[in-house]
This record gives C-alpha cells, sequence and structure tokens, in this order.
C-alpha cells in the first residue's frame, strides 16, 4: 500500500512478518491508523495483536515489513518512537503500595521532570481521570477501574501524540470498563491524542473505535468503520421472537414467505431471524412481516428491526476464508 503522510495517519504498517521458532505471528500485517481517532485492533488470542503492538511500540523488532509511528520508523529511529508514545499493557503497572499521586509523580521524574513539573502533572491527570478525591489513598485500596484508569494516566505523563492500550479492560466488571471507557474518548475529544487499541471484546471496539481492523493469523483481513463492518454483512435482520419453541416452524414460514428470504431459527432464545437485504424497504418488510404473522394467527412476543452485531461480523470474518467478507468491500 505504501507508507502514508503522517498528515493524515499516525500509524502505518506495511508487511509485517514475525515467526517466533517456527510459529508466524505477523504475515503481511498491513495497517493505516488515522490521526486523532480510537483505532481498534481485533481478533482472537494468537490472532496477532500483541505482537504487532510490541512491534509498532519498538519492543520487538520485524522480520520483515516497514512501519512508522508518529512521523518516524520504528526500526531505523526507534528513540524517537518511544519519545512520541505512551503505552498500557494488560497487567497494571503501578505500585500498589504508593498513592495515585506518588505513582504519577514517580512516572514524572522517570521522564525526567524536575520535581515540580511532575508533582504538577501528577495533579492535572488526577483530575483529568477523575481521581483527584482518592489521589492520596493507596492504590492498593483502588477498584479495578480506578487502577486502570491510574495506567492511562500514567501513559500519558508527558503527552504523547500515539498511546497503544494493549486490552485494557480485560478482566473488569462491567462497571469499571465503562470507567475506562470514558476515560478513553475523552483522551481524543480533542483530537490530539491518537489511540490504536487491541480488544477482544467486541463491544469495546463498537463503543470505542472510529476505525476497526480486524486481525486473524498474523493479517488484516477486513477494516472499515463498525457501522460499514456491519453492513458489509448483508444488511438489516428482522427479528420475531415467539411464546412457544413449538411455534418457530410456522413463525419461520410465515416470516419466510413475507419477506421472501431465508429465515435462521435459534431455539434457544425462541428467535426466527430474516435478513432485509437493500433495496428492502426495512420499514416494509416489519410492516408486513406482522400482518403476515397476525392473518396467520401467529402469536408474538416481540418483532423489532436490528443492524448484524460486531459478535456476527467477527465470527463470520474469521470462520474460513471461502466465508469471509471481502476485505476491499470493507474499506
Amino acid at each position: 500500500m505504501g507508507l502514508m503522510s503522517l498528515t493524515d495517519y499516525a500509524v502505518v504498517a506495511e508487511g509485517l512478518r514475525k515467526r517466533f521458532r517456527g510459529t508466524t505471528a505477523l504475515d503481511g500485517f498491513d495497517l493505516a491508523v488515522r490521526a486523532g481517532t480510537v483505532h481498534g485492533l481485533l481478533g482472537r488470542n494468537g490472532a496477532g495483536k500483541t505482537t504487532a503492538v510490541r512491534v509498532l511500540t519498538t519492543l520487538l523488532r520485524s522480520d520483515g515489513g516497514r512501519a512508522e509511528v508518529a512521523g518516524y520508523d520504528v526500526g531505523r529511529q526507534a528513540d524517537r518512537v518511544r519519545a512520541r508514545i505512551g503505552l498500557v499493557g494488560q497487567h497494571t503497572a503501578v505500585d500498589e503500595a504508593l498513592s495515585g499521586r506518588q505513582n504519577l509523580t514517580m512516572f514524572g521524574r522517570l521522564y525526567h521532570l524536575g520535581a515540580r513539573a511532575a508533582a504538577r502533572r501528577a495533579d492535572e491527570l488526577l483530575e483529568r481521570f477523575g481521581l483527584a478525591d482518592t489521589g492520596r489513598k493507596a492504590v492498593k485500596d483502588y477498584s479495578g477501574g480506578m487502577r486502570r484508569r491510574l495506567d492511562l494516566a500514567a501513559g500519558l505523563i508527558v503527552a504523547p501524540p500515539v498511546l497503544f492500550l494493549d486490552e485494557p479492560t480485560t478482566g473488569l466488571d462491567p462497571h469499571s470498563r465503562n470507567e475506562v471507557w470514558a476515560a478513553v474518548r475523552s483522551l481524543v475529544a480533542d483530537g490530539t491524542t491518537t489511540v490504536l487499541l487491541t480488544t477482544q471484546y467486541l463491544e469495546e471496539a463498537d463503543q470505542l473505535a472510529h476505525g476497526i481492523s480486524v486481525i486473524d493469523s498474523g493479517r488484516v483481513i477486513a477494516e472499515g468503520g463498525p457501522e460499514r463492518l456491519k453492513a458489509a454483512l448483508g444488511g438489516d435482520r428482522l427479528d420475531v421472537v415467539v411464546r412457544d419453541v413449538a411455534d418457530l416452524p410456522a413463525t419461520a414460514a410465515v416470516v419466510g414467505r413475507a419477506i421472501g428470504a431465508r429465515p435462521e431459527t435459534h431455539e434457544d432464545t425462541r428467535r426466527v431471524s430474516v435478513p432485509v437485504r437493500p433495496p428492502a424497504d426495512r420499514v416494509a418488510a416489519l410492516t408486513e412481516a406482522a400482518r403476515a404473522l397476525r392473518d396467520e394467527g401467529v402469536v408474538a412476543e416481540d418483532i423489532a428491526l436490528r443492524r448484524p452485531t460486531l459478535d456476527e461480523v467477527f465470527l463470520h470474518l474469521t470462520a474460513a476464508p471461502g466465508d469471509r467478507v471481502d476485505a476491499e468491500a470493507s474499506r
């Protein structure tokens, strides 16, 4: 694809390759992350997400290909890259015996800030991440979400233009996860920070990312915005939930005829699902299905239109090469 101008892109990679003892971790990995956005790198365990981050953050040398971060080559200009990035790994890197403020001050000193500048930066970040009231409390008494927010703050001590978050909410409860999501959104609110987020949580990518790259077996197999990836799977679906599993066959037959598409039945959720593909009118399809069910005397508990979820997109893309959405169609 050719390395792109950093006027538009903060992270670019071309054909990255990496092998470990006969195992291919990256196999022609390409990536382009627009400046000032959150970009999600989505994949299963072992897909190559963490290896890609380690290469892009200069912690690991690739066996081939090229990459630039913040305008500098990660292989030839590693020191300049390191000066312009922050990295929050999968495990918290703060000292539990110290307070939040002491942790951030310590990180500031490690970044060669003077004592006053480090303390001032610590206070700014505690305020920014909603930790000002607990800044003097020992980190061992923090919740999971508070620790993760402190980790994010530590990664921003020197206000890097590019921040790498490697599965930042793994193991957190839903409330703590929402706290971290709010913190990530605040990072890119003014467009000065670019975030590359690796995650296994499809909802996380859907909530946070402006763009998504789906990685499988060490290479990107599809990319685009969340809505574009969903649309590439084939448009909306009409879901009908019935009261009794015994009603599923009749419901599927009626809805299939009304929509003119092949229905799927799901006994565990008592649901019939039918694709509504363009250029079919979504509202007309819903109305026609409801009318047909009424005329046949089939009672539905719920009937609704919905977009495909990222879970469905991900499962479709990673199922088998012959079943994948063409990556070019999703760009």
